[in-house]
């Protein structure tokens, strides 16, 4: 076995290279690009002529550079960077190239439980990638919202007042990117606020038009003219970018259903008509069949766990990936437990707790569970960390078997469990 340790940046890459029997023989510097990764590769075979044989650890599981490794047959072995450094010795020293040669060791060390990077397919890699854009642009839109909301509080309250509460509607956006300023807006006809409303396919033009008066002649207090024509700018910049969010989060909405379930939702039931298997996330329908599972978030969960759910040998394997298990530490007369586990995939332990949240409304036991945790003195986020910690087991049992959720089954196994009357 050829055991290669990869210190990797943007611009260049350390590596070292050993064997069992002498240890770290070589290291070198190369370059990130399409050269620099076919002399590594290269090297590596003509140590180890056995793709399979050779093991790369590094701190990293996502990159070109890992899926090159992955092209080439290596074995992928990814650490979490604390790993290493507690390897550094007491002084703490970051270097580059001792951090390859520390990598290097790992991948020698046949005593580590490190586990093998098993890759994402076609389906689950865009569907992660996908999951992951729509996660961060919900982020871009709540921060943009804020923004667009104390800006009108400052300049335009009537925009506010006509929107409610729902500031990000795609009719409130276009017409404050079309009227950015109170003035603007007061100007516009009667026609030509009914007009704006039938091209937005508005269902009442003229009550729109109404609407738009009414907000207008609310009593509010006076603004600035200065800043009334200073803010113009940055509300339609807002306006605009909120409705680019939109629409693009709508058509990542779309793909994630055409990925899970392996064709496009049609009609007003939404269903898939004659969905392809083999175009389909393994288990989509499985991860659909959980309540408080749509398939943004549903996309979001099946996205990071990814299609080979038998890396996970047990529901545990599964709740420490997101950080749902929580670690018990004793010392001597120190006893305390960790609630969240500092190494894991911060992505899906942000989706599962989102889940459990979700879940609250639309499943009975999920709420009975919860309101016990709240009764027994728990916080919130505690009690939604510990029922994402039961959801998680209950979805590792049904990808493992092949089965639907099914809310009657699970009640009546956790009544014979906790000795209940059904």
């Amino acid at each position: 076995m050829l055991a290669v340790g990869i210190d990797w940046a943007e611009e260049f890459h350390d590596i070292a290279l050993g064997t069992q029997e002498k240890g770290v023989v070589e290291q070198f510097r190369v370059e990130h690009g399409p050269a620099g990764v076919e002399r590594l590769i290269g090297r590596c075979l003509a140590l180890e002529p056995d793709p399979a044989e050779v093991r790369v650890v590094l701190e990293t599981r996502h990159g070109l550079l890992v899926e090159a490794l992955l092209d080439a047959g290596f074995a992928v072995v990814p650490v979490n960077p604390d790993l290493v450094a507690r390897r550094r010795g007491p002084a703490r020293k970051k270097d580059d190239a001792e951090d390859a040669r520390i990598c290097c060791l790992l991948a020698l060390d046949r005593h580590a439980s490190l586990k093998q990077l098993v890759p994402h397919g076609e389906i689950g890699g865009e569907l992660r990638a996908i999951a992951r854009d729509d996660e961060r642009a919900a982020r871009d839109q709540r921060r943009l919202l804020n923004r667009l909301r104390a800006d009108l509080q400052a300049t335009y309250p009537a925009a506010l007042k006509l929107a409610g509460s729902d500031l990000g509607a795609p009719t409130v956006l276009r017409l404050l990117e079309r009227w950015p300023t109170q003035p603007d807006l007061a100007a516009a006809s009667r026609e030509d606020l009914a007009a704006f409303a039938r091209a937005g396919r508005h269902g009442w033009p003229e009550k729109f038009a109404d609407k738009v008066t009414a907000a207008l002649a609310a009593p509010s207090l006076a603004t600035r003219d200065y800043l009334v024509r200073a803010k113009a700018a940055g509300i339609r910049l807002a306006a605009v970018q909120l409705l680019a969010l939109h629409e693009a989060r709508r058509g990542w909405e779309r793909r994630m259903g055409e990925l899970l379930l392996g064709g496009p939702r049609t009609g007003r039931d939404h269903t898939v008509k004659d969905p392809d298997p083999g175009k389909a996330f393994p288990g989509g329908d499985i991860y659909l069949s959980f309540p408080g599972l749509g398939d943004r978030l549903a996309a979001r969960v099946a996205g990071e766990i990814g299609e080979h759910v038998g890396q996970f040998d047990a529901p545990n394997a599964l709740q420490c990936y997101a950080g749902r298990a929580p670690v018990t530490r004793r010392s001597g007369k120190s006893d305390f437990v960790v609630a969240r586990r500092l190494a894991h995939n911060r992505y899906l332990g942000d989706a599962v707790h989102q889940w459990a949240f979700c879940s609250l409304q639309l499943s009975g036991w999920a709420r009975q569970f919860y309101d016990e945790k709240i009764t027994a003195g728990k916080s919130h986020h505690a009690a939604l960390r510990a029922l994402g910690n039961r959801w998680l087991e209950i979805l590792w049992h049904c990808l493992t078997k092949g089965v639907l959720y099914d809310e009657a089954t699970h009640v009546a196994n956790r009544n014979r469990a906790l000795g209940r009357a059904a």
